[in-house]
């Protein structure tokens, strides 16, 4: 008898613990969660490369020996003709060697002029004058190859452009696998740029990049794909891509940029933040309780995404979200992480350009009216500003994911 009014006093004493501890979680003290918001807004996928930029038509100039320079032209950014001479290295011995070749032309010459006179006196003379014709034609074809040689040694402009870099200096010892000169035409430019193998499929011609570069942080650099290389690298598993760039370009030859490469684009779509959706499921806010609400995932961006379920403009998505709160769960909203990143300077798209956001879209009102006074009127000005918003997302997303995994 005592033993079972001991255990049924335990399982009092448990179930009290219980619901102390449900009351506390739910009532008292119920779980932190950070939010965001859909909003409407435009949504882009884009396949990342980091290339360099390039005239569309330019060449090196190397040499073919490796010898002493002895001149090079102080050509850099001057327009050069095809065919105009830029440098020379030494070539002392060649001509030195194409004097004695000319002194025993003009003898061989003088010495045919004597034996054409006797050539029909006898066979004798018709034979020596064929020898010595003979030793002429040789001697001119030795003259011939040696000014040949003496061409090569000559560092020429392969095309009619501009000297867009000089290396080496006189007095250095050149050969073919120094790079003395690049000429070119300035103007077309264009990005060349490595992309995985893995997306190469994604990627025609026609389509539309954006380009970010460490000279021009915050601006919006455009390109276009004008060709896709047949062969990939089965080295380094990347195709490489040519982007064309407006003639306004303001980057300049040699810069390196990171592309994103544009394939698939909608100008408006319900989106949250990547790290809201969990799976086929987002959780929203209702009356103060967590409640999952199925969703087909979208167009996914770098930070935004695009859902479709019965999730409406400006309804409250917990971000990131948070797999261990079940439906029903009681919550509190944290706003401070907002607060402490309301005054970061918005000046750096992100990697990926996604969506152009509405002044409601962001984490919290406070923010999204910071970073979206305005709604840009041209398209691509919006994924522009899209992707410095992003950027501000991403700022307040890492902070709210230490703060959970504390």
């Amino acid at each position: 008898m005592k033993l079972g009014h001991l255990i049924a006093t335990g399982v009092l004493a448990i179930a009290a613990a219980g619901a102390g501890y449900y009351a506390y979680s739910n009532f008292l003290y119920p779980p932190l969660v950070t939010t965001s918001y859909a909003s409407v807004a435009p949504v882009s996928e884009a396949v990342y490369g980091t290339g360099t930029v390039e005239p569309e038509r330019w060449a090196k100039v190397v040499p073919l020996q490796r010898r002493r320079l002895i001149e090079l032209c102080r050509c850099e950014g001057q327009v050069v003709r095809a065919g105009q001479i830029l440098g020379r290295q030494d070539d002392a011995e060649e001509r030195s060697a194409l004097d004695q070749m000319e002194i025993n032309r003009g003898q061989l010459e003088r010495d045919l002029g004597r034996a054409e006179k006797d050539r029909d006196k006898s066979d004798a003379a018709r034979t020596e004058y064929e020898q010595r014709w003979t030793k002429l034609e040789e001697a001119k074809s030795r003259i011939a190859a040696q000014k040949v040689h003496l061409d090569s040694l000559l560092l020429k402009a392969p095309l009619d452009g501009m000297v867009l870099r000089r290396d080496g200096e006189v007095g250095e010892i050149a050969g073919p696998t120094d790079v003395l000169f690049w000429v070119g035409p300035p103007a077309p430019m264009q990005v060349v740029a490595e992309v995985n193998e893995e997306e190469i499929n994604r990627i025609v011609s026609g389509q539309k990049a954006f380009l970010r570069s460490e000279a021009f942080p915050g601006r919006a650099l455009r390109a276009t794909v004008s060709q896709i290389t047949p062969k990939g690298d089965p080295t380094r598993k990347t195709f490489r891509v040519y982007l064309r760039l407006p003639q306004d370009t303001p980057l300049r030859i040699g810069m390196s940029v990171e592309a994103n490469i544009i394939f698939r684009e909608k100008p408006s779509a319900i989106v949250v933040p990547a790290e809201a959706i969990a799976g086929d499921w987002v959780q929203v806010i209702d009356d103060g309780q967590v409640r999952r609400v199925p969703i087909k995932v979208g167009i996914r961006g770098n930070r935004n995404t695009e859902i479709n379920g019965d999730i409406a403009k400006g309804t409250t998505v917990l971000s990131p979200a948070r797999r261990d709160l079940a439906d029903g769960t009681r919550i509190r909203i944290d706003n401070s992480l907002t607060r402490a990143v309301e005054s970061t300077p918005a000046t750096e798209p992100a990697d990926q350009p996604i969506a152009a956001p509405e002044p409601t879209l962001v984490t919290e009102p406070t923010l999204a009216t910071a970073v979206t006074a305005a709604t840009p009127a041209d398209p691509d000005d919006a994924v522009i500003s899209a992707a410095i918003s992003a950027h501000v997302d991403s700022v307040v997303s890492d902070a709210r994911r230490n703060l959970v995994n504390r």
